[in-house]
């Protein structure tokens, strides 16, 4: 099976023209040039850009060397921080973990717990009440250390921490992704002897999943960060700007977005079909928020679960007003294998699928879908990627 990410634009054809996408090839070429030689706005956040085939293996082994560490001591680990720092994160350990893993009594990996990305009484009191009696670390994630949710959280949890096991003790439980040099996180770090990670001054928030900031949570959760930045690292020349612009994705996915935007496609709902991957579009809404929202311009973002909200959000997108368009992760094949049994009654009515995978109904309903919203006015953008695996994951993070 192909390894690659594979990007169809066919079901916006009708609502723009392939001779649309072609015109704009020049402009899309000289701005991924742009990009990379750094010469236009915003310049000294561009750390992201290279980033994955810049990491070396010593970097990786470093970070992974102190994500087993603390799994040898830890059964939970909380990680605190908000924006970028919490959903990255986040994203890819849903996407990657066994979902019900945290339930099992007899799991290889550490219940993985989010602070400090809210300001909630009942959910960090509950939090603690889970904690209490059982061993678990930090990682607080913050550039200055004064960002109210995650300082409040780390605050109240190095507290419970210390009283727990003692000073000395949590002191080897907590590690800190902070400033290279200055900042309240930064201080307290170097003072009580924390392992330090950097968030690199030139990589902003929310593109930094693939520093410190979300490798070491992946590696926590043990998932393999060494595959995750070679499927971007893999992206990433994919992509450069010697890539013809008919191979290339990345600008080809641009442009669609920037004709579609011009036929008055103001809204990108981001939808997938697997309830794993919720958070990544959650992520997504960040990263494409807080960048295009500029001046005053831009797409703005959405997203849904299907085929959950085609029984609540379905209708809108069918019949509402026609200022979106979509775009579609689907996943070419599971890790599992599940057939639809046949039933002597038949009561529901669905002996018709008997014997066949649960994924072959849910590529149906993701066909059916398309289908339906192409017919109704939504033009449509399907970003396959070939299974919910590290590589596949970096690939789409990039």
């Amino acid at each position: 099976m192909d390894k690659v990410i594979r990007l169809d634009v066919s079901k916006t054809l009708g609502f723009i023209s392939q001779a649309d996408i072609d015109a704009q090839a020049a402009l899309a070429k000289k701005c991924n040039e742009t990009l990379h030689n750094g010469s236009g706005k915003g310049n000294d956040f561009l750390g992201w850009l290279n980033l994955p085939s810049s990491i070396t293996d010593a970097q990786l082994n470093d970070i992974q060397d102190t994500a087993n560490a603390l799994r040898a001591k830890c059964d939970v680990i909380v990680l605190v921080g908000i924006g970028g720092s919490y959903l990255g994160s986040k994203a890819v350990i849903d996407s990657l973990s066994n979902y019900f893993d945290w339930l099992h009594t007899d799991r290889k990996n550490p219940v993985i717990l989010y602070a400090g990305n809210n300001i909630g009484e009942d959910y960090l009191s509950e939090m603690l009440a889970y904690l209490k009696g059982k061993s678990f670390g930090i990682v607080n994630i913050s550039k200055s250390g004064t960002t109210t949710e995650p300082a409040l959280a780390f605050r109240i949890l190095k507290g419970e921490l210390e009283k727990a096991v003692g000073k000395e003790e949590t002191k080897s439980r907590i590690v800190a992704i902070t400033d290279a040099a200055r900042g309240a996180l930064f201080t307290l770090a170097t003072k009580e002897g924390y392992k330090k990670y950097i968030i690199p001054d030139n990589v902003g928030g929310r593109y930094s999943v693939l520093t410190p900031v979300g490798l070491l949570p992946i590696a926590l959760a043990g998932i393999d960060i060494k595959q995750l930045v070679a499927g971007a690292a893999y992206m990433e020349k994919e992509t450069a700007p010697s890539v013809p612009f008919e191979k290339n994705i990345a600008e080809i996915y641009a442009v669609t977005r920037n004709e579609l935007y011009k036929k008055g496609k103001k809204i990108e709902i981001l939808a997938n079909f697997n309830p794993k991957l919720h958070y990544i579009p959650e992520w997504w809404k960040q990263l494409y928020g807080e960048s295009d929202g500029k001046e005053p311009k831009g797409i703005f973002n959405a997203s849904v679960d299907f085929t959950a909200d085609l029984h609540s959000m379905g209708q809108w997108i069918q019949e509402g007003e026609r200022s979106i368009f979509e775009t579609v992760i689907s996943v070419a094949q599971p890790n599992e294998t599940l057939t639809v049994p046949t039933d002597e009654e038949n009561l529901d009515g669905l002996n018709f699928l008997a014997g066949k995978r649960v994924d072959f109904v849910n590529k149906m309903a993701e066909l059916g879908t398309q289908m339906a919203h192409v017919d109704g006015g939504v033009p449509n953008i399907k970003v396959e990627i070939p299974k919910l695996d590290a590589h596949s994951i970096g690939q789409l993070l990039y």
